[in-house]
């Protein structure tokens, strides 16, 4: 089992500079503590999850770290150019000295949608031509014509190529089987979210296998909370949840995120107390006290092989999330 660890660069409080700051403070930190992976996000157009370009995020990821891969969870590959994003994840493989990890995601967001000139409809379709196109052009050892539903071009031979002659993809999903059988297809690995069950997780795996014949490699988010008093856990990480959740719904209809009030903190603490959102990226998140979360990371481990657990640290600012980071690796990490 690998751990990783889940960036969104999320703002809280503070500025919008001093969330994308905070981010890669905690990067810096969860290499030195030897993490495997550390995974970007990407979203657009959103003022509580700020980052835009991942490619230069992690551009500046890889001149602060040295030994966690570093992946984008996922580049939404249907608002780009296929070629200069794979001169792009090219460059990024030699920045980091080949501890590139590479990942799609078709976006699903409607100011996206709009603004980059895709329709829902062909998101996926797109991605799937994207991706096959990047793959392609990272590794062809001759200029390449591709004449396909949505590209088109002549000759062809980025440079420079991957440092990484076996570059690993994966593909993020839902579930969905469409995209779970292109991924197979292809022997890309899976991306697979907060919100998605252990049960779930165990059917997309399964139906992987049954048309690739073998185990997918797989990423499955998770939101992660430690307190020493496993119910006053629950307690605090459900309104940090909330706060996501409506923020994520604000940015996909043209809203912008809510303020966080930190003021206010304490009544949501309390009014979750009695009212219980039963919300499912809380109830598959890692969350409760050290022995909790250890026997939780350990239900995965028992289940799944070939997989990366990668946390997402609840905290609404840096010094929350590195005491988050700092518990996880002392009382957790050890006994797993």
């Amino acid at each position: 089992m690998k751990f990783g660890l889940f960036c969104l660069f999320e703002k809280f409080t503070g500025s919008l500079h001093e969330s994308i700051d905070n981010q890669l403070k905690l990067v810096e930190l969860a290499d030195a503590m030897h993490f495997d992976e550390i995974w970007f996000g990407e979203h657009h157009f959103n003022s509580f999850s700020v980052c835009p370009s991942p490619s230069l995020l992690l551009a500046n990821a890889a001149h602060r770290t040295k030994y966690a891969r570093l992946g984008c969870a996922g580049f939404l590959a249907p608002f780009y150019d296929p070629i200069r994003l794979a001169e792009e994840i090219s460059l990024l493989d030699h920045l980091s000295n080949g501890r590139f990890n590479v990942g799609f995601a078709k976006g699903a967001f409607a100011p996206d949608s709009k603004h980059f000139n895709v329709t829902a409809e062909q998101l996926r379709p797109l991605m799937f031509e994207s991706v096959s196109v990047i793959e392609t052009l990272l590794h062809v050892k001759e200029p390449l014509n591709f004449d396909g539903d949505y590209f088109h071009f002549f000759n062809v031979d980025i440079e420079p190529k991957p440092l990484n002659q076996n570059l690993p993809f994966y593909i993020a999903t839902f579930a969905s089987d469409e995209t779970i059988v292109f991924a197979a297809q292809h022997g890309y690995g899976l991306l697979l979210s907060q919100s998605i069950s252990l049960d779930e997780c165990e059917r997309v795996i399964m139906r992987y296998h049954d048309i690739a014949g073998v185990l997918p490699s797989v990423v499955l988010l998770r939101a992660f909370f430690i307190h020493d008093d496993a119910k006053l856990a629950l307690l605090l990480a459900r309104p940090l949840i909330d706060h996501f959740a409506k923020s994520m719904r604000a940015a996909s209809s043209f809203q912008k995120a809510p303020a966080f009030d930190t003021e206010k903190y304490i009544t949501l603490v309390n009014e979750r107390a009695s009212f219980f959102d039963g919300e499912q990226i809380f109830q598959n998140g890692i969350i409760g006290d050290a022995k909790q979360c250890v026997e939780h990371i350990l239900a995965i481990k028992k289940r799944f092989v070939n997989i990366s657990v990668t946390l997402k640290p609840l905290g609404i600012d840096l010094f929350e999330s590195v005491a988050q980071l700092k518990k996880f690796n002392e009382n957790v990490r050890p006994y797993c």
